[in-house]
């Protein structure tokens, strides 16, 4: 598996147990349009976090429809979703500093080009 796909599921789950820490009672199919991932992805993932123990399920009861699950994070979740925030934290903070550097390239690319149509112009 490529760096690259393992840092997006990483990313994937992180925002996914995020999302439920914040608001447990998220559909799948809710949390799959506030993650931008297919339905079948959320539901892939979602059945890994249940599996490895990070998220339980329970029965949200202010639900008319007792087919509603809350999914409820557990100790070893909350510990996970910290582990992850960290990496994704760092993740970020490394594209951060690699799109501010691209960013000055080009604007000193640009700014000959800048500089060139003033003095036409001026003349």
């Amino acid at each position: 598996m490529s760096v690259r796909r393992s840092e997006m599921q990483e990313d994937m789950r992180f925002r996914i147990l995020r999302l439920l820490r914040e608001n447990p009672e998220l559909s799948q199919r809710e949390l799959a349009d506030a993650v931008g991932v297919s339905l079948g992805a959320t539901n892939y993932c979602l059945s890994a976090l249940i599996d490895r123990g990070f998220v339980k399920l329970g029965n949200f009861s202010a639900s008319d429809d007792k087919r509603r699950y809350a999914y409820i994070l557990t100790p070893r979740g909350l510990t996970e979703k910290a582990s992850l925030t960290g990496r994704f934290l760092k993740r970020k903070k490394a594209e951060y500093v690699a799109l501010k550097a691209e960013i000055e390239a080009l604007q000193k690319e640009v700014e000959p080009i800048g500089e060139a149509n003033e003095s036409r112009i001026g003349r």
